[in-house]
């Protein structure tokens, strides 16, 4: 007994290797467990490249079986039937859609199932029929595109030519006329408030000084308010009749708007006169003895007379009362000897200088 017992050891061990052989070959095979399988019949119309027997089967990314066999069909050169072997509890419908995809690093193929929108078993699953280039790979795919590239490009080659030759026309175009290009833009960059604002021409009025030795002076405080104007008149701007753009003016401006010009003109000219007795404004005294109002007529440059220069005020002095103690319109004007922003602005303060004598004048005597 005792030197028959190593034998029996020994064959114990082997045919226990034997059973494991044959049960890691059906774990290999059979990764959905032991359970019950579903044998299910895959045709691919096209290549599937690097697809062997064992390879997985997932469902909705899940491994839930393997391929069991691999062919191709007799009757169709271009189509590969497969058999996989499934968990019999994968909801494998009519509708499951079936591609081809490649994991890894290494790009290993695997048969892929996606479930569809069928909920309940419809029965018998016929053969499943996976997705026109389902085993086209990246790089297939790559090539299939460029193909096509180079085909379109060869179809299209004259009017593709045609084009380059247009465009080369157009940007020889464009260099040899860079200079007005850039006016045209810079053009526009001011028609649109774009671009650096343009540096504007700044003009003043010239108050008068001559007087000589001052006369009669004011008896009472005098003050100067604001003059009133139309809408028109509230502007920096030098105004023409008839209203239109004129080469030269469209950059000048005055030193302010018209009316503060003219009250700032008219204050000075009274300090030149008598500086001691001179009116103010009404923002700088509480309550005065006289107001002199003014309204602005005109003040503009009338092309249709011979291009003259036209101021017109209408002058009022009251008391604290508010009674009128006089009243009276100035006028006057002055020939330009150019339409030039200069010759404007001198026949300006030379109108207005004469204006601004009468005015003191005329307010001396009514007060």
């Amino acid at each position: 007994m005792e030197t028959r017992a190593p034998f029996v050891v020994v064959g114990a061990f082997v045919l226990a290797a034997i059973i494991a052989v044959f049960g890691f070959v059906y774990w290999l095979h059979n990764t959905g467990g032991l359970g019950p399988r579903t044998t299910y019949h895959v045709q691919f119309d096209g290549s599937v490249p690097g697809l062997l027997i064992g390879a997985a089967v997932l469902f909705n990314g899940i491994r839930v079986g393997e391929v069991t066999d691999l062919g191709l069909a007799p009757d169709n050169p271009r189509r590969v039937n497969a058999t996989i072997s499934v968990a019999s509890r994968t909801p494998v419908r009519s509708d499951t859609k079936v591609g081809l995809e490649f994991q890894g690093l290494t790009g290993v193929p695997v048969i892929a199932l996606e479930g569809g929108a069928l909920l309940a078993n419809s029965g018998v699953v016929p053969t499943l029929i996976a997705d026109p280039g389902a085993g086209q790979s990246m790089t297939q795919a790559a090539r299939d595109a460029m193909r096509k590239v180079d085909s379109v490009l060869a179809e299209n080659s004259e009017p593709l030519k045609k084009t380059i030759a247009n465009l080369q026309t157009f940007t020889d175009g464009l260099a040899r006329n860079t200079g007005k290009l850039d006016s045209i833009i810079v053009g526009l960059e001011k028609l649109t408030g774009g671009g650096a604002p343009a540096q504007k021409i700044t003009f003043d009025l010239s108050a008068p000084q001559d007087f000589g030795l001052a006369g009669k002076t004011l008896s009472g405080q005098l003050a100067i308010p604001e003059p009133t104007a139309v809408a028109m008149l509230q502007t920096q701007r030098m105004l023409f009749s008839p209203a239109r753009e004129y080469p030269g003016f469209a950059d000048v401006i005055w030193a302010d708007s018209i009316p503060k010009l003219l009250q700032s003109k008219l204050i000075e000219s009274f300090e030149n006169y008598d500086i001691a007795h001179a009116p103010l404004r009404t923002a700088d005294i509480g309550e005065a003895d006289y107001q002199l109002l003014i309204d602005v007529r005109r003040f503009r440059i009338d092309v249709d007379a011979g291009s003259a220069a036209e101021i017109g005020l209408s002058a009022r002095i009251v008391d604290k009362n508010g009674k009128v103690i006089a009243s009276r319109l100035f006028e006057n004007g002055q020939k330009l000897d150019k339409l030039e922003p200069p010759a404007a602005a001198s026949a300006f303060s030379d109108a207005f200088g004469r204006i601004a004598k009468e005015m003191i004048a005329w307010t001396m005597e009514a007060l």
